[in-house]
């Protein structure tokens, strides 16, 4: 995929990534971390993002840090998600924003990329009780996405 984005690291586990957001506030930690959660007796990886809270490996997905870098932040999600998908081909990622808000920003910046995306993932939109293939101009409660096989 050709998006823009930050460098960024992962840690041993391949479950926990971190990267600096670079802009009019200074430089803000951040972190994305999959988490296993498992429903109904299906195991799969809940996608959480926000700003690293101290040194304390923990996370604040409400915080606000406008650093006027919004199309890096999305672009280095997706990279997170791709690679991660890459050495766990076969499990599924949830994503559901920590508001309304936070969600609609995920949808967009999925539909913004749709095109390299949809060469990758399968990727799907929680709506009234359903999953659906996603699609442009519907919005969604949740996501879930996982890698098409070769």
């Amino acid at each position: 995929m050709n998006i823009e984005q930050y460098d960024y690291s992962v840690n041993e586990c391949l479950q926990t990534f971190e990267f600096e957001s670079e802009g009019t506030n200074g430089k803000i930690k951040k972190i994305v971390r999959f988490s296993p959660e498992n429903a109904d007796g299906v195991t799969y990886f809940n996608i959480a993002f926000g700003d690293a809270i101290g040194k304390t490996g923990r996370l604040n997905d409400k915080a606000i840090s406008d650093n006027k870098d919004t199309n890096k932040i999305p672009g280095t999600v997706a990279a997170t998600i791709l690679e991660f998908t890459e050495y766990f081909p076969d499990v599924m990622v949830y994503a559901k924003g920590s508001t309304p808000s936070r969600t609609r920003l995920y949808q967009m910046g999925i539909a913004a990329n749709w095109g390299d995306i949809d060469q990758v993932l399968k990727v799907y939109g929680f709506k009234e009780g359903k999953w659906l293939m996603f699609r442009k101009n519907i919005n969604y409660e949740a996501f879930l996405a996982v890698r098409k096989k070769p």
